[in-house]
């Protein structure tokens, strides 16, 4: 056996800082699809509420305890926000530099950056990341005072609470947390490449199942190319746990072809199409992860 110590080198772990803030803004959908920079965060405080014990009593002894559901809650603190965040701060802008409040309040997602340090490596070490979902910021107190010789910079604080998205064969969540220093440094980037945006696609927040997706099996999609060939699609890349459907173009619309759990690449190069227009499309084998940017439908002609 082994006996216990404390405080070894490289164990002293530690949290500090925040940075890297986005909102994300759902489509009519509630897909979280867009994100913008959120610059001057200075803390993101949360304040989880719930979890309450409720003993109840029988036979003289504690019968049993019952504890209440738990619910995210969390208060924002920076400088500044993004434009845009006034759609969710209850105000309307019907013309340039017009604003209007009290207006309707809409929920929206959030994700942000800590440093975990330890005694060897700093602040170097590495960082969390928290995804947030469902969140609705209640009005709040803004203080404009007097310029003196001690001025000060106004910082704007909203109190957040949130509606909990459903996560499969878990109970929903508000709340997400990936430790860098714990996960695959590839499917980390994957995720960060949602997160922050590529130069072919735009920031976005992934559900928890995506996340999950994400972390249990690697991105399983790149390069990818899809061209005409004679009587079949001529596909390339790495295309590992990636599923194709085919479909083909009769003069009126797209009718499948071949598709489904199961069709990988070998099954849609070797089907033998027609002559003409088919739209070939990726998607993710079950556990695994396929980036939205290889998912837009590939339209080939087959010679």
């Amino acid at each position: 056996m082994t006996a216990l110590t404390w405080d070894g080198t490289g164990e002293k772990i530690y949290e500090t800082g925040v940075d890297h803030g986005v909102l994300y803004m759902p489509n009519e959908a509630g897909v979280y699809d867009n994100g913008v920079a959120w610059n001057g965060l200075v803390t993101v405080t949360e304040s989880p509420t719930g979890a309450e014990a409720n003993k109840t009593y029988a036979d003289n002894i504690v019968y049993g305890n019952l504890v209440s559901a738990e619910e995210f809650g969390a208060t924002i603190e920076a400088y500044t926000y993004p434009d845009e965040f006034g759609a969710y701060d209850g105000t309307e802008m019907p013309t340039p530099g017009v604003v209007i409040g009290q207006q309707f309040r809409r929920a929206f997602g959030l994700s942000y950056r800590t440093l975990k340090g330890n005694d060897v490596e700093g602040t170097a070490f590495g960082y969390k990341l928290h995804l947030v979902y469902g969140l609705t910021a209640a009005p709040s107190e803004k203080a404009y005072s007097t310029v003196n010789d001690s001025p000060e910079m106004i910082t704007f604080s909203w109190e957040v609470s949130s509606v909990p998205t459903n996560v499969t064969d878990l109970r929903p969540t508000s709340v997400i947390t990936i430790d860098s220093t714990e996960v695959d440094a590839d499917q980390l980037a994957a995720l960060e490449e949602l997160l922050y945006g590529t130069i072919s696609t735009d920031p976005s927040l992934p559900t928890p199942d995506e996340v999950i997706a994400i972390f249990e099996g690697a991105a399983t999609a790149s390069n990818v190319v899809v061209a005409g060939a004679v009587d079949a699609v001529a596909i390339s890349g790495t295309t590992t746990n990636v599923l194709f459907t085919v479909e083909a173009w009769d003069g009126d619309e797209y009718n499948v072809v071949v598709g489904g759990d199961g069709v990988n690449e070998a099954a849609a190069e070797a089907l033998v199409l027609s002559n003409g227009v088919h739209r070939v499309s990726l998607s993710a084998a079950p556990g695994f992860y396929v980036p939205p940017a290889q998912t837009t439908p590939f339209v080939v002609i087959v010679t």
